[in-house]
């Protein structure tokens, strides 16, 4: 008994450079997460705290006149050009990335950060960089493919292992990052309208990819335009609702108030 104790300290000093450099817990990663995820809608102008109308929400999402015409005209282009003459090919994949370069340059004069600037030209130019590839017009639409099908995952994985994506972004914007898992209701919420956004990248999968192995450009073409911006608005409002559903002002104001 007496040989025992003076040892007893020393393992507790041997045990503590292990708990000192613990990894930080999982709702330190959570926080973080959730603050990426609400930055990022934020700058898109998604904010619940805001007060906006639900059109203005929506509007800002889709980033404007600028955003829909930086979104639709170079695929359009494509499009157009290729149904009329898709030999050669590279004259519709040119047109559509100059037009992407035309939108990137007007943002870098209006002094945008580069990555927003450039992001949608490099996405384009690999599109069409793989399509002058291969030799195929439909190969255009293959990083669309990976961007849904990424997605799709992510979101669909976070739902179901309890961590919404959604409700990660809404929870750390009204305060709440992890109260809303607690909560019955908010999170079946956030889990629900997580799986929605991720059925809805899937559905472009499901519908497009049979298109694209029997190489029907131009319905290729037209779906994924149809599929897009048409598709993304009503998901943003509904989730927006959703979202001012969950937490409504006077909740906000009494929770403020206490």
């Amino acid at each position: 008994m007496s040989a025992s104790r003076p040892e007893e300290p020393e393992r507790a000093f041997e045990r503590a450079p292990a708990e000192q450099y613990a990894p930080p817990p999982a709702p330190d990663a959570a926080q973080s997460l959730g603050a990426a995820l609400g930055g990022a809608a934020q700058r898109l102008g998604i904010d619940p705290n805001s007060g906006a109308s639900t059109g203005h929400v929506v509007w800002s999402a889709m980033g404007g006149w600028r955003g829909v015409l930086e979104s639709v005209l170079p695929s359009a282009a494509f499009l157009v050009i290729f149904t009329l003459r898709p030999d050669p090919l590279w004259l519709s994949l040119v047109v559509s990335v100059g037009l992407a370069a035309v939108f990137s340059a007007i943002r870098l004069l209006q002094r945008s950060p580069a990555a927003s600037a450039l992001g949608g030209l490099v996405a384009v130019a690999v599109a069409a960089g793989l399509a002058l590839w291969t030799g195929r017009g439909q190969d255009n639409f293959v990083p669309g493919f990976f961007t849904n099908a990424i997605y799709g995952t992510v979101l669909l994985v976070s739902a179901l292992v309890g961590w919404a994506l959604i409700g990660l972004a809404a929870g750390f914007l009204m305060g709440d990052v992890r109260g809303w898992r607690t909560d019955k209701r908010k999170r079946r919420a956030f889990f629900w309208i997580t799986v929605a956004w991720a059925a809805l990248f899937y559905a472009r999968l499901g519908v497009q990819l049979p298109l694209y192995f029997s190489g029907n450009v131009q319905a290729l073409g037209t779906l994924k335009l149809v599929m897009g911006l048409p598709l993304f608005a009503p998901m943003v409002a509904v989730t927006w609702l959703l979202v001012r559903a969950l937490y409504p002002p006077k909740q906000e104001s009494d929770t403020r108030q206490e």
